[in-house]
């Protein structure tokens, strides 16, 4: 708590940004220090509550971006960093590429039918909710920001689910292996969804109008690339990691398993599409399998090696995310109402969800609870929708923002407890 405290009152040096004598890089390790140490509380605050360490993350750093409500400008600078905002987009990148080295190939094509159907569900219809309720209450914005909103909603944040069926023991149990699966068949569709809707509102800001074979180009194009880099990256990684494993130099698993993160997610923005995408394709396409000789010598999966960085560069985004939601933004006439309607249509959408699921007895109850959190999947989204313009305008601006940060904020709070209930319910 001293760091802590010493962090923040030393803070306003943040603002003497370049005026002083000193190195250019101080101001951005103290602003670090401060959110990394700022994180750790929050998220030992929500464990200690039962909720997601994310949770308080995002929450911790909501406080410390409105402490200007109390008269106090401690906290601008950092939230406005544009080396703090490179530092976040970089942690967002190795957060989907932590999500798809969870996964594999082999376990997206074995989740079966119920999982297929169950995320479908829950892509369309909360897509298709979210549409329409803020067409509905925001009739002045252009369609493209009803778009991106309805898109926000389809994501699901399977680690929070993961954590609770694992807390619960309950990870082996039918219901669980559909909540897992469609989770990660539904990661891939509202990439390629976000794919499509990036590519919709950038064909309207360069000034062409929206097309049907747009949005089939920008389809084909995200589908295309997963399925290609998929393929190649099978064939690929094995031979790449095979000349890495004769390599006498430290640390060549992650440079290796690093580089073929980045390159992914470079050719992804290359192409048209979000980075992320490609870095959630590099993160399914290394399986331990391709890299046994790095791992046997080097003691450790590709996974444990990436974590410590992930832990570093992770909650900057979180945190940031968080010091960009202000709160005096809820004064706005309608921003209220907007988020109640997007948390109501968030859990409505994805609760549906589990009426697709196939088979007798199973608890669909329970299978559309765990697709509810939107947890890091909605965040980054929402604030992808932040960096696009049509005409100059942002799509996502600071009142929507606001209002998607707490539909994600209620969906993420709501889930453990709610799950927790419904799992034990029959006993």
């Amino acid at each position: 708590m001293l760091a802590l405290t010493f962090a923040i009152a030393t803070v306003p040096a943040l603002a003497s940004e370049g005026s002083g004598h000193g190195d250019p890089a101080a101001p951005v390790v103290l602003a670090l220090a401060v959110i990394l140490v700022a994180a750790k509380f929050g998220g030992d605050l929500a464990t200690r509550i039962k909720q997601p360490a994310v949770l308080g993350e995002l929450l911790v750093g909501v406080v410390l971006g409105n402490v200007s409500l109390l008269g106090l400008q401690l906290f601008e600078p950092i939230a406005n960093n544009q080396f703090l905002d490179m530092f976040s987009r970089v942690g967002v990148i190795i957060l989907l590429f932590e999500v798809g080295l969870e996964s594999t190939v082999s376990q997206m094509m074995k989740v079966g039918v119920s999982a297929l159907l169950v995320a479908t569900v829950g892509v369309v219809t909360p897509f298709a909710l979210g549409y329409f309720t803020t067409r509905a209450l925001l009739p002045a914005h252009s369609v493209y920001v009803a778009i991106f909103v309805g898109a926000t909603l389809t994501a699901t944040s399977v680690g929070i689910t993961a954590r609770v069926l694992k807390d619960l023991e309950k990870s082996q149990t039918p219901e669980a292996r559909i909540v897992l699966g469609a989770a990660v068949i539904d990661d891939v569709m509202g990439l390629v969804i976000l794919a499509v809707v990036i590519g919709i509102i950038g064909a309207a800001d360069r000034g062409t109008e929206l097309q049907i074979s747009e949005v089939v180009i920008t389809l084909v194009k995200a589908l295309g690339f997963l399925v290609g880099s998929l393929v190649l990256g099978v064939w690929l990684s094995p031979r790449m990691f095979k000349i890495a494993s004769r390599l006498r130099a430290n640390a060549v698993l992650l440079a290796f398993g690093l580089g073929f993160c980045f390159a992914l997610a470079w050719l992804a923005d290359f192409i048209g599409l979000a980075p992320i995408v490609g870095a959630f394709a590099a993160g399914l396409i290394l399986e331990d399998v391709h890299y046994k000789d790095l791992k046997d010598k080097e003691d450790h999966t590709l996974e444990e090696l990436v974590k410590p960085i992930s832990y570093f560069l992770v909650p900057v985004f979180f945190v940031l995310m968080g010091m960009r939601t202000d709160l005096k933004s809820f004064a706005a006439p309608g921003v209220l109402t907007l988020a109640t309607a997007l948390v109501v249509m968030a859990i409505i959408g994805k609760l549906v969800a589990g009426l697709g699921a196939v088979g007798k007895g199973l608890d669909r109850l329970s299978i559309g609870v765990g697709m509810i959190p939107r947890g890091e999947v909605g965040l980054i989204f929402a604030s992808i929708g932040m960096q696009l313009t049509v005409k100059g305008e942002k799509v996502v601006d600071q009142q929507i923002f606001s209002a998607v940060v707490v539909m994600v904020i209620v969906t993420t709070m709501i889930t453990p407890p709610v799950l927790k209930w419904t799992l034990n319910r029959r006993r």
